[in-house]
């Protein structure tokens, strides 16, 4: 084994080391995965944590998923501290949001151990959103659940593997919970995979340089975040900033932003009580929201660690909208936590313009639909986050058809995947260049996508969020457009929804995904006339909404 060597070229060889593990256990889950949701969408995340569960080194995916695998890993750490109990070889495994598992049922951490030296040294982690865990509806997903039980089966941080050996009755109960038990078993599998390879990279990482030149590699690393962090916290504007904003179901969110040169105090503590229904989210869901806007603001083009976080000081209320109370349901927790995050983004881009735009469709407009597949006869389940405008910058017009800030480095199903694997037609998707957003800086466009149904006796779920109350824009720009799903019946008439649980559809019925334009920014008159004429050519407005919005005479 190597001796200890703490010269900074080879401390940072090491945690360029830590970061291409991350990337490559992203991979080898990617690749192995067999659910679309994991291997086109790239619904996951991965990462790596120190002996402690802290957070060392961000891997690929989800921003908000990589924040949740250090708080699953340090309720893993917690609960088996004993000598023995975590042996090399043992698997562990979280999706208990009050077990560590931070999100929803569908979203499976799994975790394990390193071992160098005789002793743990770190954790290999990821994070993926399963097909099916169980619970009152296809999908693991309903709207009408009161208390948590009915969104799945629980996994409350528990081992899995052993020694290298599988506990096959733990296996066992998670896929007889399941409608999907062959894809979720792959899903898993794909998983260890992913946490085993990561594994055995640290470990010869470890083995190479000395297990404690690794260890302060992280160390030292971790500190450097933390430098970096407030270097960035010392440009931003300092005091107190507050922001309420309604929200679609009527209720009022406040937030309260205290900026210094030590601390980013993020006080949610003046919120609604938690929902009787699933649009909740926990404490560290709610941590989550605000690692992230930091990040975006001091130090966004890097990977993160446990020091990028430290100047962050979070207030809640247990038993609040973002700090529910156990049996709270939490299926939809994603627009909740979309919401607050954007809460957030929206209280500070007037004060720090150069570095957050206007509003963008910040939803994840998860659309659910399944039934058996026409041709395999197999129950199939589509999840589909959805992509939407980004707001305008100064400068800048918005981004179209990408995903929310929440969402991240994603992508969505490609139609082939969809109709193959899941046995309904894409009809078509398209921008949606509905008329908002206008400014001196116009707001990117949602897009307009049509499912077509091809067996009777079908289902929708769909939470969207940002379809009553606009994206906002800003220095006289205009609002966005709604987020929101329409079903287009085969015998006449439509409905239109933001939320809905279970609604049958049946064969040639077309699902509508409708996805918002962002905020723009400025006075729509100052808009460059080239640029105006450009948008008219290209159909993304008509002449006449070009007239009444910007002046535009040809």
């Amino acid at each position: 084994m190597g001796q200890a060597s703490y010269d900074p070229i080879t401390l940072e060889i090491i945690q360029n080391s830590l970061q291409a593990t991350a990337d490559e256990m992203f991979a080898a889950m990617r690749k192995a995965a067999m659910s679309s949701i994991i291997y086109e969408v790239l619904d996951m995340g991965t990462g790596i944590m120190n002996a402690n569960g802290e957070l060392a080194s961000s891997g690929a995916g989800i921003p908000a998923f990589i924040g949740v695998l250090d708080k699953a890993v340090k309720v893993i750490v917690e609960k088996f501290d004993k000598p023995g109990v975590i042996e090399p070889g043992d698997v562990f495994i979280t999706n208990d949001p009050y077990h560590g598992g931070v999100t929803h049922l569908n979203d499976i951490v799994v975790a394990m151990p390193v071992f160098a030296g005789g002793r743990i040294i770190a954790w290999t982690a990821n994070i993926a959103h399963n097909s099916d865990i169980g619970g009152m509806a296809p999908g693991s997903l309903s709207g009408d659940a009161t208390e948590i039980w009915q969104e799945g089966l629980r996994l409350p941080a528990v081992k899995m593997i052993s020694k290298g050996e599988p506990i096959k009755p733990v296996f066992d109960i998670m896929k007889v919970n399941s409608r999907m038990p062959d894809f979720l078993e792959g899903d898993i599998w794909a998983a260890i995979a992913s946490v085993r390879i990561g594994a055995k990279r640290l470990t010869d990482l470890a083995e190479k340089y000395g297990v404690e030149t690794f260890e302060r590699a992280m160390e030292s690393f971790m500190d450097f975040g933390e430098q970096v962090s407030l270097a960035e916290l010392a440009k931003l504007p300092h005091g107190t900033f507050e922001l309420s904003e309604e929200q679609d179901d009527g209720r009022v969110y406040n937030v309260k932003i205290t900026i210094s040169d030590h601390e980013f105090v993020v006080d949610l503590t003046d919120n609604p009580d938690q929902d009787n229904g699933p649009t909740n989210t926990s404490r560290d869901g709610a941590m989550v929201c605000a690692q992230m806007i930091f990040k975006s603001l001091t130090d966004p083009y890097s990977p993160c660690n446990e020091g990028s976080f430290r100047p962050i000081r979070l207030k809640t209320r247990e038993g609040s909208v973002f700090h529910a109370r156990e049996p709270s349901p939490i299926g939809f927790y994603f627009e909740t936590e979309v919401r607050v995050y954007d809460l957030m983004w929206r209280c500070l881009a007037r004060h720090v313009p150069e570095r957050l735009a206007a509003g963008h469709f910040s939803s994840i407009c998860g659309t659910f639909i399944g039934g058996t597949h026409p041709d395999t006869g197999r129950h199939y389940t589509i999840i589909e986050p959805q992509v939407g405008g980004w707001g305008a910058s100064y400068g800048r017009d918005g981004n179209s058809a990408i995903f929310s800030g929440f969402h991240g480095e994603t992508f969505n199903t490609p139609a082939e995947i969809s109709e193959a694997r899941n046995g309904l037609i894409v009809d078509r998707m398209e921008l949606n260049t509905a008329p908002g957003g206008e400014g001196k800086w116009t707001g990117g466009y949602g897009i307009r996508l049509d499912y077509r149904i091809r067996v009777d006796g079908s289902f929708l779920t769909a939470g969207y969020t940002r379809s009553r109350i606009l994206p906002w824009s800003l220095d006289g720009g205009l609002e966005g457009t709604p987020n929101y799903v329409e079903v287009l019946r085969r015998e006449g008439g439509s409905e239109r929804y933001s939320f809905v649980s279970g609604l049958t559809v049946n064969k040639d019925d077309v699902i509508r995904v409708v996805t918002g334009v962002g905020g723009g920014v400025g006075n729509p008159k100052e808009r460059d006339p080239e640029a105006v004429r450009e948008d008219v050519r290209n159909g993304y407005i008509t002449p006449e909404r070009a007239r009444e919005v910007y002046g535009f005479t040809g």
